[in-house]
């Protein structure tokens, strides 16, 4: 079950809307919960992880119509991110820790350059455990 492209092309997809409210709040929760699960299973720094799944979850929120959409969404983030995150299947069914580390720099840098406005870039930037280049 590599999912890779899929993957890929859902988190491209999610991060080039640039309006959350045009995404279905369960996909958002499917992708983000997938990509910061693996994320975690790629050993990147729970902190990291963490800011990345308060990002995802004010997505759901905006994308959301009602409370129970929302409450339904955040369900499914967590099932997919726990299944992801510590799977008990085939490592190798998994993308690799390359594609994921690059799709969660990606996400970072999106949610930085759009929250240029309200913070320092010295601020936004103070969570990374190593710089990201542009």
């Amino acid at each position: 079950m590599r999912s890779t492209p899929a993957v890929t092309a859902a988190l491209l997809l999610l991060l080039g809307t640039g309006v959350a409210k045009a995404a279905d709040p369960t996909v958002l929760a499917e992708t983000g919960g997938f990509l910061l699960g693996n994320a975690y299973r790629c050993s990147v720094p729970a902190q990291r992880v963490e800011r990345a799944g308060k990002v995802i979850h004010d997505f759901i929120a905006v994308a959301a119509r009602n409370s129970s959409e929302v409450a339904a969404a955040n369900s499914r983030f967590a099932e997919i991110f726990l299944m992801s995150a510590v799977p008990d299947q085939d490592q190798g069914a998994f993308p690799s820790c390359t594609v994921v580390i690059q799709q969660f720099e990606r996400l970072e840098r999106h949610h930085e350059q759009a929250g240029r406005g309200s913070e320092t870039p010295a601020a936004s930037r103070s969570y990374a455990a190593e710089p990201i280049d542009p």
